[in-house]
């Protein structure tokens, strides 16, 4: 801690806050609505909320503090999105909390049992990234939708995020939920909270082999691919080579644990972890571990705070226009995903596959469309590719 206090700085202080607050307001309604998907209650959302704040900041800062690297921690968005998509669990939410313990404990093999890693990382980037697409579909369609139900409130929301993602980008999608929530007092939608600390509830998990085809194997795929591995890109990019068994280890096994107070998963940070790895953070490379940890002391000591307001502004107000914003904060990562799964021409048809299973919301055994899309595309690459390799033969004995 003394190497920290003299390595920290005003610009490492900013860039801290920035990230944390860009982090949260950017995404935190996608969360809500996703908990609220699988059954979750106002308690348990707030509760879940809450820890997973908490587990987010712990994580940074102790991962930043033992690698001095800026290692940052943050929510799975896009598996947020992927509970936004599904039905309430058979089991309600305690098998949710299941398959979140689930997830957790699969990173942590991840970490120990190398293979399992890089069997993710077998999986053809296409085809991940169209599962990755179709499950954000839906909710980028929803600004959309918005504009039909309600005009008046829907308008200013896109155009804040179009005129604000002009100029800073970063800021567009907090800002379109500022407006949106500033829509929903207007329109006397949601119930105002004082700020108090939040009342933890334990959920009991409950394990069925449906809910955890459905949410675990997804989650941990979708984080994995999506959160886990582009987290690691961003660190190497600017020249910090982070051991992925400490990394996993702890966000998985932190994830295993809090889950039972209806934490999700967490995971490293993608975007905002270019923030504090950037020269924005600190000249100095070896002195950017700071900003992250400032980042995760703002999620320990400040968002666990605003849970409950947070929970009953989104659970309370109008679902479309709540969708609207989590789906204008979530168009950037449809795109990067779309022209993943489309840019391989080869690989074009499974990752198509993929993509229109996923977003078909098809189901079947209880079983969400998100697993079956990820099917669809494997069998239609393997397919191709078995095929393809008997083309060749035949072209080589011919000569």
């Amino acid at each position: 801690m003394r190497s920290f206090f003299s390595d920290i700085s005003g610009q490492s202080i900013g860039i801290g806050i920035v990230t944390a607050v860009v982090g949260y307001t950017s995404s935190v309604a996608v969360v809500i609505n996703g908990l609220h998907a699988v059954g979750a209650s106002s308690g348990q959302i707030t509760s879940g909320l809450a820890i997973l704040c908490a587990a987010m900041g712990l994580c940074g800062i102790g991962l930043s503090l033992a690698t001095r690297m800026p290692v940052s921690t943050a929510w799975s968005t896009p598996g947020m999105a992927l509970l936004s998509t599904l039905p309430t669990p058979t089991g309600g939410y305690s098998a949710a909390v299941g398959a979140f313990v689930v997830t957790g404990v699969l990173i942590m093999i991840a970490g120990l049992w190398s293979p399992l890693g890089r069997l993710i990382t077998r999986i053809p980037r296409p085809i991940a990234g169209a599962m990755l697409a179709g499950i954000l579909f839906k909710l980028c369609l929803a600004p959309v939708t918005a504009l039909g139900e309600v005009p008046k409130f829907a308008v200013p929301v896109i155009l804040t995020w179009l005129v604000v993602g002009r100029f800073y980008r970063l800021w567009a999608a907090p800002a379109a939920l500022v407006v949106a929530l500033a829509a929903m007092a207007f329109d006397g939608q949601g119930n105002a909270q004082q700020l108090a600390l939040p009342t933890l509830v334990f959920v009991r998990p409950s394990f069925d082999w449906q809910t955890l085809v459905s949410i675990a194997l997804p989650l941990f795929i979708v984080t994995m691919a999506s959160q886990n591995i582009p987290g690691l890109a961003v660190l190497n990019t600017y020249g910090y080579h982070a051991q992925t068994r400490p990394a996993f280890l702890s966000t998985g096994g932190l994830s295993a644990v809090t889950a039972l107070l209806g934490s999700p998963t967490i995971n490293l940070a993608a975007i905002t972890a270019a923030l504090c790895a950037g020269p924005d953070a600190h000249p100095q490379p070896e002195r950017r571990y700071t900003a992250a940890v400032v980042a995760g002391l703002f999620y320990v000591l400040i968002f666990p705070l605003l849970a409950a307001i947070a929970t009953s502004l989104v659970t309370a107000s109008s679902p479309i226009l709540i969708e609207a914003a989590a789906g204008l904060a979530l168009v950037g990562a449809f795109g990067t995903s779309m022209l993943g799964a489309l840019q391989d021409e080869k690989q074009r048809l499974p990752a198509l596959a993929t993509f229109l299973v996923t977003a078909s919301g098809f189901s079947l055994y209880g079983i969400g469309a998100a697993f079956w899309g990820l099917c669809a595309g494997l069998v239609v690459h393997f397919l191709y590719t078995a095929a393809n390799m008997s083309t060749t033969k035949v072209k080589k004995s011919a000569t």
